[in-house]
């Protein structure tokens, strides 16, 4: 089974959102959608979104699912925009739960943030099979970059998140709460098991050594040429790369702001008496 992938790249975040078709019977998904933030004024907008609003509308596409491969902390999700001019369920990987606890401890949340992923339609479980139209799709739980990561296998394509970039990019940090490099390492070994052909759709891409921006490998390309953990690389070398340059990494830009947003599917805070929403910053804790 092999759907029609068609990417929409943020340049903003380097986020690459995907709409995921069914050709048979219209039917779609879209995958890590971004909505446009300013982090100097605070003010959001869904200029990336309406582009693929507007692509739904034109392909006459019915869309079943609006999916998040994992808590961002590089962009904020547009999901809740999607759903009420498109239709279809939100949903995630069951361990959301996890992160959101990590994260209403970093942010003193209190009561009004839930943290058993009651924001989303749906919580995936590992190995969870559903429909998009004609197409089988199935979860793998890939946790190590954050605990509740999820690849999405749809057809001959995989939706890899954060855990792996372009080959000669590497592999996701480690280094969040609760993220860990010998398990990522674990999930993404998992992910490349698949068939060699398998087309894998990468998350984000950060252009190195001026080349093009890219999304799409496969697994044989992966395994034969990531500088990261192509074959041949022990799990213990990993982990040893992986630690050292976590710790030389700097906070993502937008990991405040958009965690706290993502991690309630999208849905701005309860705006105050003034009808205002506020994030929360803190000082001298998160590093």
């Amino acid at each position: 089974m092999r759907p029609q992938v068609t990417a929409f790249f943020d340049d903003a975040t380097f986020t690459v959102t995907y709409v995921v078709t069914d050709p048979a019977s219209k039917a779609a998904v879209i995958i890590d959608s971004v909505l446009g933030y300013d982090p100097k004024s605070g003010w959001t907008n869904t200029e990336k979104a309406d582009e693929v609003v507007a692509f739904v509308r034109a392909q006459g596409l019915e869309i079943a699912w609006i999916l998040e491969t994992h808590v961002h902390a590089d962009h904020l999700t547009a999901a809740p925009y999607l759903k009420e001019n498109l239709g279809g369920q939100t949903g995630i990987g069951d361990r959301i739960g996890t992160v959101q606890q990590a994260f209403k401890d970093v942010f003193n949340l209190d009561g009004s943030t839930p943290t058993n992923g009651s924001q989303f339609d749906h919580l995936f479980t590992d190995g969870e099979i559903f429909a998009i139209g004609s197409l089988e799709a199935r979860v793998m739980h890939s946790p190590g970059h954050t605990p509740a990561c999820a690849t999405y296998v749809i057809g001959d394509a995989a939706f890899v998140g954060d855990t792996l970039f372009m080959p000669d990019y590497g592999t996701a940090r480690a280094d969040f709460p609760g993220g860990d490099a010998r398990i990522l390492f674990r999930s993404i070994k998992q992910t490349l098991s698949l068939p060699p052909e398998t087309r894998l759709f990468m998350c984000h891409d950060y252009a190195p050594n001026g080349r093009e921006y890219l999304w799409e490998t496969t697994v044989a390309e992966q395994n034969a040429t990531n500088i990261h953990i192509k074959d041949g690389v022990s799990e213990d070398d990993y982990v040893t790369m992986r630690t050292a340059r976590d710790e030389k990494l700097a906070v993502p830009v937008l990991l405040l702001p958009a965690v706290q947003i993502n991690m309630r599917a999208g849905h701005l805070p309860p705006p105050e008496s003034n009808g205002v929403s506020y994030l929360k910053i803190p000082l001298n804790t998160f590093r």
